[in-house]
């Protein structure tokens, strides 16, 4: 608003030329005779201010006379705009500019925005920055500067941390029912993309310039600078992890991983690197001192690993994470789109955060060895 404002000021400074000579009250634009009336209506102590309405009426009666002025480039003299209704206000009744009519207009509409100028030249300034040609550095920097409301005049559809419920085993008797660790876990069906989290993990491939399955739709979703910025990080290898920002996503971070290729027969090797997939994610997270993470199924799809066989992997490596990292991290959140993985979660769960730690140690000894 700020940045239109200036531009309705810069164009109401044209000089006001038609072939009549004369523009008045008859022939004057209908836009900015509403606008007249709802500034001497103020004036006079008869009806609110609407700036909103002023500022709609003053752009299309500025293109107006914008219009005008083309049809009479070749007339060199400027005319005057009489209007009666104006003649109290300034002897002669004549105003030699419309900026002199719009004078009212624009001061009232600027004071009354003089509040939120600040954050709406910001908001302008973020805007050209978001060129595809822009320096991904400064698009980063710039994005998470921003405070979250601002953040989410970005993105209209989101999903914040309060509306992912934290996980609860359905047997209430459960002694680590109220565990510390178990609240700091989510099961959450949906799309990894629209969670306004701290950083979201994507199985990405060796390149880190995007794929199919989960890593196109966040790199989609985060748009050209994503890639931009994973073309510097020189490839990933598989089990390890690396961060960049999100850009046009709710969460402020990406964290990629890639997971091992399977092609369903899975040893030793293969279990142990999705495991440090996990954890070095994880291990990210804390470096950056990020505190919400959701993790998509890893390795599941075109990789080929077993769905079944991955799950206990994830939760047997986020549980002991937690157990020594508990303090750094708030919620882990298993983010599964299909409603199979889903169930495989919800069977699984209640194994390695309900019955304490002495299963998931077992398990994870039985990955390790």
């Amino acid at each position: 608003m700020a940045f239109q404002l200036s531009k309705l000021t810069a164009a109401a400074r044209v000089s006001l030329s038609t072939p009549s000579g004369l523009i008045r009250e008859s022939n004057f634009p209908r836009c900015l005779k509403v606008s007249h009336t709802i500034i001497k209506n103020y004036w006079r102590g008869e009806g609110p201010l609407n700036t909103a309405s002023l500022l709609n009426s003053s752009r299309r009666g500025i293109n107006t006379v914008q219009r005008l002025e083309k049809c009479s480039a070749s007339s060199t003299a400027s005319k005057s705009v009489e209007w009666p209704s104006f003649r109290p206000w300034k002897r002669g009744g004549k105003f030699s500019r419309p900026a002199l009519v719009l004078f009212g207009l624009s001061a009232a509409a600027v004071a009354s925005s003089s509040v939120h100028s600040s954050a709406l030249c910001a908001m302008a300034s973020h805007s050209e920055l978001h060129s595809e040609d822009s320096d991904w550095k400064k698009v980063k920097k710039e994005l998470l500067s921003m405070s979250l409301e601002e953040r989410r005049k970005k993105y209209k559809n989101y999903i914040s941390l309060d509306d992912i419920p934290i996980w609860s085993h359905s047997d209430a008797s459960s002694p680590d029912e109220t565990h510390e660790i178990n609240k700091k876990i989510s099961l959450f069906r949906g799309d990894i993309t629209k969670l306004e989290i701290d950083a979201i993990a994507n199985a990405a491939n060796k390149t880190l310039l995007g794929g199919g399955g989960v890593d196109g739709a966040i790199h989609s979703g985060a748009g050209p600078f994503l890639r931009k910025e994973c073309s510097t990080l020189g490839g990933c290898e598989t089990g390890k992890a690396k961060i960049t920002g999100a850009y046009n996503l709710p969460a402020k971070y990406v964290i990629h991983t890639v997971g091992p290729i399977a092609h369903g027969s899975v040893g030793e090797r293969e279990k142990l690197a999705l495991r440090d997939c996990y954890y070095n994610c994880l291990h990210t997270a804390i470096e950056n001192n990020l505190r919400t993470v959701a993790f998509p199924c890893i390795s599941t799809g075109v990789y080929g690993y077993p769905p079944d066989e991955a799950v206990k992997v994830a939760l047997a490596t986020v549980k002991e994470f937690l157990e020594t990292h508990h303090a750094q991290m708030d919620r882990v959140i298993f983010c599964v789109f299909l409603k199979s993985d889903e169930e495989l979660y919800k069977k699984n769960l209640p194994v390695y955060f309900s019955q304490g730690l002495l299963h998931s140690f077992i398990y994870t000894l039985s990955i390790s060895e």
